[in-house]
């Protein structure tokens, strides 16, 4: 039993560096806000900034010329 536990012991996975000491864990909410909400938001935010910039646009008839419209 004592080399299970040993053996146990030996591999963990949580060796750290000398003087580190781990900070307080994160809530579901910092969780879910950190690595769901703000990513989803900046892609839809660049998505929005990028379709706007580069979508196609309604032409008005008024601004067709015989130059560059055939009707």
């Amino acid at each position: 039993m004592i080399h299970l536990a040993s053996a146990i012991n030996f591999l963990k996975l949580d060796n750290q560096e000398d003087g580190t000491v781990a900070g307080e864990g994160l809530s579901a909410v910092e969780t879910f806000a950190y690595f769901f909400a703000a990513p989803t938001a900046l892609f839809l935010l660049i998505a929005v900034i990028t379709y706007a910039l580069t979508g196609d646009r309604k032409k008005s008839k008024n601004s067709a010329s015989a130059i560059t419209s055939i009707e």
